[in-house]
Formats: structure tokens, sequence, C-alpha cells
């Protein structure tokens, strides 16, 4: 399987870096990692989605959209 690093994009103390992986079929699965601090207190959150995309931008692009949506919630978990 091959997998896809993206542009990653800045959204105040977090980096949100979206993967693509091609899957068996010929079509694209999307995880999206959100990173938050420095150093040894480097926090990491990997969210995998389980949508199936025609190409790699198309999947960059629904997990970034969801990674935004999750940064935009009023109250996020720990």
């Amino acid at each position: 399987m091959i997998e896809s690093f993206h542009r990653p994009r800045s959204v105040g103390r977090f980096l949100l870096s979206p993967l693509t992986r091609a899957t068996d079929c010929g079509r694209y699965a999307a995880s999206l990692s959100i990173r938050s601090g420095q150093g040894q207190g480097t926090h990491d959150r990997i969210f995998r989605f389980t949508p199936l995309f025609g190409s790699a931008q198309a999947a960059a692009r629904y997990a970034l959209n969801q990674g935004m949506d999750y940064l935009a919630q009023p109250c996020l978990p720990a």
C-alpha cells in the first residue's frame, strides 16, 4: 500500500497533518494527525476515517475538513 503525506496546516496551537493511503481496491483512505505542544509535552491525536475516496487529494481534503470541524468545537476534550 502506498501512503502519501500532504501539506500540514497550522491552526492556532495545533498542527493538522493529513495522511492518505491507497487501498487494494484502488481507492484512498484518509487519516489525520492533530498535534499540539512541543518537545516532551507534544501530544498527537490520530483519526482514521471510514469513507474511501477516488483520489488522494479528496481524501486529504476530507481529513483536513474533519480536523477543522473538530477544532471548532467550543470545548475540546482533554
